[in-house]
């Protein structure tokens, strides 16, 4: 579910996966591991921080920013 909300925010910005991970230094492929493991709150905090979100909205079901 994380991992679609940040594709769908990626797409906002004219942006991808990969080049949000660099600009995070995030190894490659790290947010999509996020299907099959939980993230630490510390790069889940980057990532709202990046797109200028709440933690809350990347990690709940449905809502708004």
């Amino acid at each position: 579910m994380i991992v679609e909300r940040i594709q769908s925010l990626c797409e906002e910005a004219n942006t991808t996966l990969a080049q949000l991970e660099k600009e995070l230094n995030f190894g490659n492929g790290t947010i999509r591991r996020w299907n099959d493991s939980s993230p630490s709150m510390v790069r889940v905090l980057k990532v709202a921080n990046y797109f200028e979100v709440s933690v809350d909205y990347l990690l709940r079901k449905a809502g708004k920013r």
